[in-house]
């Protein structure tokens, strides 16, 4: 009970107190009279008697309640307890027990979540500090929340940066670029990055926005890719000197072939043997010549001899180059030329060549008597070269690694045309050195479609030369 409560009953009491002198101190005039002053001063005693008990357990249940308060306040508070044993004092059946109950299911449920919270933060932690790869978290005010300690070590940042912005950290541009485009819910494409203290190591920093039903911001992942790069250069100057020592005696094989074949008429079998011989002499020549080329490509030795060439002239020298082939299977090639992309300024040769391993693909997995179509568009600062066949297509399972080398949808029937396996591969680092881009999809009515797309104006591919 309040100690307002207990004042107004010690106030009636001494109003009843008062009122019974009062009576008191006028005498009875009759015995009537006497009667009922001897009746109201027994009320009025009874009244006082009544409120100065109830006044008297008012106060006493007040310290009881408030000892018994102070005792589940205290035990509430100890419920945080690191080790979680503190325990609620249940003590009579009242509402005081309800509400100790509550609290009890209460904190169990909260702390069997924060010790799920804890166990998978320390497993996050540990998995983390064990980690190569650098990992670097920022929320979406650019304060870094977590860093492993990789990332402390490459960045290289202090042995406290959490909540510190990662513009004060981070000296690295691209890096910071990268974490900034992901902060803004984009996802940029990774970049190869060396750092000062490891000049000798080349790492891929890779950003990643943060959903929002995380908490969004950030997450910057730095792997080494070292040992990648460098497996890669062995592979190419492998593989270009192993090419170019193939060269001479591929070429000697095929002189002395070409010479016998020339003496005079043999007999069946050594002339069948000459000629598989020349013709496998020809297609290892061919493949050696696509390795050469792609290891150029690869090493940036290729530049780009751009100038104002005709479209339609590049199909007409296409075609012409693969005549024989389209006549022998009986196929057609339908040419269609927008009037804004007449002319193109390119590396001609380039673009032949890639020209040239289209048609000749679209020609080799197509049946005979099919039509082949080639088609050229143009936008505001793109045109448009388009190469479509009536062929079989290409399975979806095998769009995505269709220009990668040695990689062929058909081995057997890519081996019976005499191809490298190197065409498209060519293709792509060719038009992706004038600053393009190629892609392969199927036709809705069937057939394989290529699209190239190249920059019409002079100077925009990374390997351009001018005039």
């Amino acid at each position: 009970m309040r100690r307002s409560t207990v004042i107004i009953l010690v106030t009636m009491a001494v109003a009843v107190a008062a009122s019974l002198a009062a009576v008191e101190s006028f005498g009875p005039t009759s015995p009537t009279e006497l009667a009922r002053a001897i009746f109201i001063r027994a009320v009025l005693i009874a009244c006082v008697a009544a409120l100065v008990t109830a006044a008297t357990l008012a106060w006493v249940d007040r310290r009881a309640l408030r000892g018994r308060v102070a005792v589940l306040a205290d035990a509430i508070k100890r419920l945080a307890a690191p080790d979680g044993s503190a325990r609620l004092v249940e003590q009579a059946d009242d509402e005081l027990l309800e509400i100790a109950h509550a609290v009890h299911v209460a904190a169990d449920t909260v702390g069997r979540q924060l010790g799920a919270a804890a166990h998978e933060r320390a497993r996050m932690e540990t998995i983390l500090a064990s980690m190569l790869e650098g990992v670097l978290v920022v929320n979406r005010d650019g304060e870094v929340v977590l860093a492993n300690e990789a990332a402390r070590g490459l960045l290289p940042l202090d042995e406290t940066p959490v909540g510190r912005r990662y513009v004060e950290l981070i000296r690295q541009p691209d890096i910071m670029q990268q974490i900034g485009s992901a902060l803004t819910g984009e996802t940029p494409n990774a970049v190869e990055v060396v750092f000062a203290r490891h000049a000798q190591r080349t790492f891929l920093a890779r950003a990643a926005p943060v959903p929002a039903s995380a908490g969004t911001g950030a997450v910057l992942v730095l792997h080494d890719i070292t040992d990648l790069r460098r497996a890669d250069r062995m592979r190419r100057d492998f593989v270009a000197n192993v090419s170019h020592e193939l060269r001479t005696p591929l070429t000697a094989i095929r002189g002395y072939v070409e010479a016998l074949l020339d003496e005079g008429p043999h007999e069946p079998q050594p002339q069948r043997f000459l000629e598989i011989i020349g013709r496998h002499a020809a297609r290892m020549e061919r493949l050696v010549q696509d390795l050469l080329r792609l290891a150029r490509l690869d090493a940036g030795q290729e530049a780009l001899d751009l100038v104002s060439c005709s479209v339609d002239a590049l199909f007409a020298a296409v075609i012409d180059d693969l005549r024989p082939s389209l006549e022998h299977r009986q196929q057609q090639v339908e040419i269609k030329v927008a009037p804004a992309a007449t002319t193109l300024v390119a590396d001609p040769a380039k673009v032949h060549d890639v020209l040239h391993n289209l048609v000749e693909n679209a020609s080799n997995y197509s049946p005979e008597r099919a039509r082949i179509s080639l088609s050229a568009e143009a936008t505001d600062d793109r045109l448009v070269l388009r190469v479509a066949d009536t062929g079989p297509g290409i399975s979806e399972a095998h769009l995505p690694r269709i220009f990668e080398r040695f990689y062929r949808v058909d081995k057997a029937r890519s081996r019976e045309a005499g191809g490298t396996g190197l065409g498209l591969s060519i293709v792509r680092h060719l038009v992706e050195l004038h600053g393009g881009s190629v892609a392969a999809a199927n036709r809705p009515s069937g057939g394989a479609l290529f699209t190239v797309n190249l920059p019409r104006s002079r100077g925009e591919g990374p390997g351009a030369r001018g005039e």
